[in-house]
């Protein structure tokens, strides 16, 4: 894996840390607020990382937006198994969560490590 260039990381300024840490934040509460927090956060990921230099943080926020599609299209894809049962779309749901909590939480460390997701 490649080294992160530390002498690019003392030019951002403390404000577009807190932002990235901010948006992690989001993605990790979301699941608790039926998803609008989600949301929310996907779309500042857009707009961040459209305007981003740093490749770091693009890849940060790339790795945040591409988790949040991809949970969302296992949760359309297991939304029948609701209608076939309660409980196989309850376990379900419940792995796609934990998957959903874990990526976020694992980049958010590697984020606030420096190193990429």
């Amino acid at each position: 894996m490649a080294e992160t260039d530390y002498t690019s990381l003392e030019d951002k300024k403390p404000r577009e840390r807190s932002v990235m840490n901010v948006l992690y934040g989001l993605h990790v509460v979301a699941p608790f607020t039926m998803w609008t927090l989600a949301v929310v956060a996907v779309i500042v990921n857009y707009v961040k990382r459209s305007d981003e230099g740093d490749a770091l943080y693009a890849r940060h926020h790339s790795y945040m937006i591409r988790t949040f599609w991809w949970a969302l299209l296992w949760l359309v894809l297991t939304s029948p198994l609701w209608f076939v049962l309660v409980v196989p779309g309850a376990i379900a749901w419940t792995v796609i969560g934990a998957w959903y909590l874990y990526r976020y939480l694992r980049g958010w460390l590697r984020f606030n490590d420096n190193q990429l997701p």
